[in-house]
């Protein structure tokens, strides 16, 4: 079936009165759409994760992965569970192996994290988060931060050369398996500017970094995916990629749908774009891209800086909270056993790769 395509204008045209639709009262549909996808993926099984061999794996215990898309590494001297790590494949326009979002690595699963990259080919890694916020460590520092190289397991990583832009560096690695002859350039895209609990404090600079690493992407071979992480690997990983996925379907022509896009990486990984003030800034990252730099959606402008009044933002890598505000473990109530794999069959066909994001033949 030939998809109809768009011109730039057009979409941006329609991008434009679909926001003034959402933003009337207050942004009541944008908090409708938001709200509307609390329930999606509740009945996917994250039982690998919750096994008690795995939780030190694990930097938070309420955020793991679907079991239908985890990642499995290669079973390590016979271990049962050295296959595990915090990870989930996710759709990006193409397949629904495009992207890789994971947690930020712990000291324990950085070896695990180099693995994963050797064995899946991945040739970059976009990083969206600071190491440290205060006092608290974010993620662990698995790469070497100047020129130099380290041993994570077999895996050999050397830093050749780093790059700064505007709110980011792009580091070049050197990656090498011990007693293996060949080695591997992976492209390290780091943009410790994206505050933990947050958004950047401007569209511009977000969207400048996600075109960067989308044109990179668009120039290389598919030959495996591509790693993003936060910290927990939810909130501002499934923000990146859903802007990117959207960014890449604009290109084509193709009308952005971004309740349908963060429904899909819902269904790979929980709490993908995790607030409200995520979910709008994506509406104004794609308004800004498409409109070719001018300024940002006025319908979400105002939004996005007065949601703290509007909104009790989760912490992106926390889970939710009693009246009292204490954080707790999300449980799902199990459906009947037939029911997750229908659902993984629906997500799974190949004719619902871009189900929702395509426009409609009526």
């Amino acid at each position: 079936m030939r998809v109809q395509t768009y011109s730039r204008a057009q979409i941006l045209q329609e991008f434009n009165m679909h926001c003034q639709a959402l933003a009337g009262n207050n942004n009541r549909g944008f908090k409708q759409e938001f709200e509307d996808l609390n329930e999606v993926g509740k009945d996917l099984y994250t039982r690998v994760g919750e096994s008690e061999a795995n939780r030190v794996k694990n930097r938070y215990p309420y955020i793991l992965p679907y079991d239908h898309c985890r990642v499995r590494l290669s079973i390590q001297n016979s271990h049962p569970h050295s296959d595990y790590i915090n990870a989930n494949f996710v759709p990006g326009g193409g397949t629904e192996r495009d992207f890789i979002c994971t947690q930020g690595p712990l000291y324990n699963t950085m070896a695990d994290f180099w693995r994963m990259v050797w064995e899946q080919n991945v040739r970059i890694i976009v990083m969206v988060t600071a190491l440290k916020h205060k006092d608290i460590v974010l993620c662990e520092k698995y790469w070497p931060l100047e020129r130099g190289t380290v041993y994570h397991g077999l895996i050999q990583v050397t830093t050749v050369t780093c790059k700064q832009g505007p709110d980011y560096f792009i580091t070049t690695i050197n990656l090498r398996q011990r007693d293996c002859p060949t080695d591997r350039i992976i492209t390290h895209y780091y943009y410790p500017a994206w505050p933990d609990r947050g958004i950047p404090k401007k569209a511009s600079s977000l969207c400048a970094f996600t075109e960067h690493v989308r044109q990179h992407l668009e120039a290389i071979p598919r030959l495996g995916p591509a790693v993003v992480h936060c910290s927990a690997g939810v909130g501002r990983s499934g923000t990146f990629v859903a802007l990117l996925w959207l960014m890449q379907l604009c290109a084509r022509g193709i009308r952005p749908n971004v309740r349908a896009a963060v429904e899909d990486l819902r269904l790979h990984r929980v709490w993908m774009v995790q607030n409200l003030e995520q979910y709008l800034f994506i509406h104004q990252c794609l308004h800004h891209w498409l409109s070719g730099g001018a300024s940002a959606c006025p319908q979400t402008q105002g939004a996005t800086s007065n949601i703290k009044h509007t909104l009790d933002r989760p912490h992106s890598s926390s889970g939710p909270r009693d009246r009292m505000g204490r954080r707790h473990h999300h449980h799902r109530q199990k459906p009947p056993s037939d029911q997750p794999q229908n659902t993984i069959q629906k997500i799974l066909h190949p004719g619902n790769l871009l189900r929702r994001l395509l426009p409609s033949s009526v």
